[in-house]
């Protein structure tokens, strides 16, 4: 049995449950196929924390997604700290701004964008996994799902994830960049509270930072070569939450472990084609960013938002025109944010450390927050002399963009769409 949606989209994640949302009351019928649909959110906390911008956060609400029982945080500062000496500090306040984003889990936006999705009459969820595609040379294509049905579609909306079954069965390529980092997340509480307050700190080991969370709470995530990955990933709690406090300046006290540490690798991909007739890549299947920014699922959702308003107007939603138009109008934030935190994080990949105030290269005060030789071996020393100028630069370039307002609320407004 062959059964019909204008619209299929594969992959029940962030980026596609608030696409199936958004289109659901639209003129297309829709399909959402995920095997594993989300359970309800767990009193545990969820180690998958994200930084989501407000513009996403209140097309989101629009939806029905952001609400009750979601546990989320809004950041009201963020005070971003070089390795020398260079600081910036975003303030909401100063920029005109209510916050500059909010902290909120994975798994229970997830939950709230499905339960925004029940009740709809032109939009079907199925379990059923799809196991082969048939793709037609005008855009219709169909889907074989593992239960014995198949499923024809006039678009596909890929939105399997980074490691995209769907973008392999169409062939296309991906533009690959391992970072040779892990990002090690974990959640711990605090002693002194945040303040709606995140920081972040460029070090010898990586890019460290704290992301608040409601009450006496911060998520961490430590991107750092994957030796030393592997060492923090092997500390007890009651080991790891001091090395973190104190990696951190102690800037929140001492911190007690509340979730393990995790690990995920961390590269920059970009899908060689975002389009094809009756086909588009969506979210992390197109494109990925490393997380120093905190913009990697926001410009999933970003994708989700230009996609379903494109769509709003009707018409054939494979339409290989309006489906060449969303891709170029989304290129341009993508590539651009891309280059900014790949830019940063060569820039600050150094191993090279400053005593505070100094202004110095020197070894860090603690021998235990060193890396493994294996991974001070992967940086390697540059000329020195080079180093200083480079050192010199970025964290006074850190400083002029502090104490340069117009700047600094440039990057703010671009933060928050």
């Amino acid at each position: 049995m062959v059964n019909e949606a204008d619209i299929a989209i594969v992959g029940g994640g962030l980026n596609g449950a608030a696409l199936a949302c958004a289109l659901r009351h639209g003129p297309h019928s829709v399909v959402l196929l995920e095997p594993k649909p989300p359970g309800e959110g767990s009193e545990q906390w969820d180690p998958r924390i994200y930084a989501y911008s407000p513009g996403n956060v209140n097309w989101i609400k629009a939806l029905g997604g952001w609400g009750d029982p979601l546990r989320a945080q809004a950041v009201y500062r963020m005070r971003i700290h070089g390795d020398c000496g260079g600081l910036l500090d975003f303030d909401a306040l100063d920029a005109g701004l209510s916050e500059l984003a909010w902290i909120a889990e994975n798994g229970r936006l997830q939950s709230a964008l499905w339960r925004a999705m029940s009740d709809t009459p032109n939009l079907r969820v199925v379990a059923s996994p799809a196991e082969a595609i048939i793709w037609g040379s005008d855009g219709q294509h169909v889907l074989r799902l593992a239960d014995g049905s198949a499923l024809s579609t006039r678009l596909l909306v890929a939105a399997d994830g980074a490691n995209s079954w769907v973008r392999q069965q169409a062939g296309i390529g991906v533009v690959l960049e391992d970072y040779r980092q892990v990002g090690v997340v974990a959640n711990f509480e605090i002693e002194k509270p945040h303040r709606g307050a995140a920081w972040q700190w460029f070090r010898q080991d990586g890019v460290l930072a704290y992301l608040p969370l409601p009450g006496k709470r911060i998520s961490m995530v430590w991107s750092t070569p994957p030796e030393y990955a592997a060492l923090l990933q092997a500390l007890a709690p009651d080991e790891l939450a001091p090395r973190v406090a104190a990696a951190g300046n102690y800037a929140l006290g001492e911190l007690r472990c509340i979730t393990p540490a995790a690990g995920f690798p961390l590269k920059r991909r970009l899908a060689d084609q975002w389009v094809r007739p009756g086909l588009v890549l969506l979210g992390d299947t197109a494109h990925t960013v490393h997380p120093l920014a905190g913009q990697g699922v926001n410009l999933g959702f970003r994708d989700s938002r230009l996609l379903a308003e494109m769509l709003r107007s009707g018409g054939d939603p494979g339409e290989i025109g309006r489906l060449t138009a969303y891709a170029a109008r989304r290129r341009e934030d993508v590539v651009s944010m891309q280059s900014v935190t790949g830019g940063l994080r060569k820039l600050f990949g150094r191993e090279i450390l400053c005593t505070p105030g100094s202004g110095k290269a020197s070894e860090p005060p603690d021998e235990a927050l060193r890396y493994p030789e294996g991974a001070k071996s992967f940086l390697g020393r540059p000329d020195e002399r080079l180093e200083s100028l480079i050192r010199t630069l970025r964290n006074q370039g850190m400083n002029f963009t502090d104490h340069f307002p117009p700047l600094s609320q440039a990057l703010m407004h671009h933060a928050v769409l």
